[in-house]
């Protein structure tokens, strides 16, 4: 692991556009499988930390608190890469996860959760 200069971590958090209470949604994903595993919170502080270590910390709204994952649960989450969205208010974080995702201990938030939808088809509009 080789450390990020600070000057370019800080030009990147500059870059982003925090919401409501300074938080931007990470949509976390698998970087081996592809597989969404959870949505969770950052300000410019959880991101500066993302950015600097290698590990994923967030906000958490309940607790008001940082929280990088897997410190209690051991459910650790390795950086592989953060990119923006084009409107630089929504990050994806791309992970090698280390256990469950999810705080029920599912393997991501989404496991036997899918709501019922009327699939769509490009072929019939």
């Amino acid at each position: 692991m080789s450390a990020i200069p600070a000057e370019a971590v800080e030009a990147a958090i500059d870059g982003l556009k925090f919401g409501e209470g300074g938080l931007m949604p990470a949509m976390v994903q698998d970087a081996e499988s592809g597989d969404v595993l959870m949505l969770a919170w950052m300000d410019a502080e959880a991101v500066r930390r993302t950015l600097s270590t290698g590990r994923v910390t967030y906000w958490s709204r309940s607790r008001g608190e940082y929280w990088r994952k897997g410190d209690t649960s051991g459910h650790r989450q390795y950086v592989q890469s953060v990119a923006a969205d084009c409107d630089g208010d929504t990050l994806l974080v791309r992970v090698v996860q280390i256990g469950a995702a999810c705080h029920t201990g599912s393997r991501t938030c989404f496991d036997g959760r899918g709501l019922p939808a009327v699939t769509g088809s490009p072929d019939v509009d």
